[in-house]
């Protein structure tokens, strides 16, 4: 299999048609209201302590974190913010992929769960399915799955990598506490990732790198030996089902769909 088989898809969700009946538009107006009278408190608790751009930053990021909080504000803020409706229903895909899996975390672990592969996955330039079928190959999505080698939780980190990643991000390592918190093994298993793709310039090596360990893929390509493919075919066949799926659910497949090449 090629290394540009690994690829990112970049999907538009049609538009919604149709217009608003009056109740509708009466609830979110109402909610709208509500929103700005949370602005407005927010601006009032904090015009003692800030000034200018500051003050205003600090006000916008209080009434998002709220937002993100409530569902039903959710939905109002999409409304006025396309690119949060687009965030949201990315995480909604992302949890409906959990859902369908034993996980072994409670309902509202895998909800934020969904969020922080979502961040994580974006922050790091990735297609968060991309990021799952990493889990999907690597743990089966089980958060307390422990390898023969000894590779641990969501993304099957080994404890002496996972220390080091754990001081490069800054993250307090306490052994198996810190790689059986879900959302700490996934932003060490995204990160490391990010790092061998930035290292091999390659997603066939770089996939193969976290499997096997970048010392013999590095070992292979100096002796110009044949690197494995079975693990990069892998997550690639994985990641191709979770592309399609989605697909299938949005809309039907098409012929002049476009995909783009993994970034790294």
């Amino acid at each position: 299999m090629s290394a540009d088989l690994l690829i990112i898809e970049e999907v538009d969700h049609p538009p919604h048609t149709g217009k608003p009946n009056r109740k509708s538009r009466h609830l979110s107006s109402i909610m709208f209201s509500l929103i700005l009278l949370i602005l407005a408190f927010s601006l009032r608790f904090h015009l003692p302590y800030f000034s200018g751009l500051r003050y205003v930053a600090a006000c916008y990021q209080d009434v998002k974190q709220t937002i993100d909080n409530y569902p039903a504000l959710r939905w109002t803020y999409s409304l006025i913010d396309p690119e949060f409706q687009k965030k949201q229903e990315a995480i909604q895909d992302i949890l409906t992929v959990l859902e369908k899996h034993e996980t072994g975390l409670a309902e509202v672990t895998r909800e934020e769960l969904a969020e922080v592969i979502y961040e994580e996955s974006t922050r790091n330039n990735h297609d968060p399915k991309f990021i799952l079928a990493f889990i999907a190959i690597e743990s089966s999505f089980q958060n307390w799955s422990v390898s023969e080698a000894g590779a641990k939780g969501l993304m099957q980190i080994m404890p002496y990598v996972a220390e080091s990643i754990a001081k490069d991000l800054g993250i307090e390592w306490s052994g198996d506490r810190t790689l059986f918190n879900p959302f700490l093994n996934i932003k060490m298993g995204v990160h490391y990732l990010s790092r061998l793709l930035l290292d091999f310039k390659s997603p066939e090596l770089a996939v193969t790198a976290y499997n096997y360990g970048p010392t013999y893929v590095k070992g292979l390509l100096d002796k110009k030996r044949k690197v494995p493919q079975d693990y990069y075919e892998k997550v690639a066949a994985m990641y191709h089902d979770l592309l399609t799926s989605t697909k299938r659910e949005q809309s039907p497949p098409t012929d002049d769909e476009q995909l783009t090449e993994l970034p790294i």
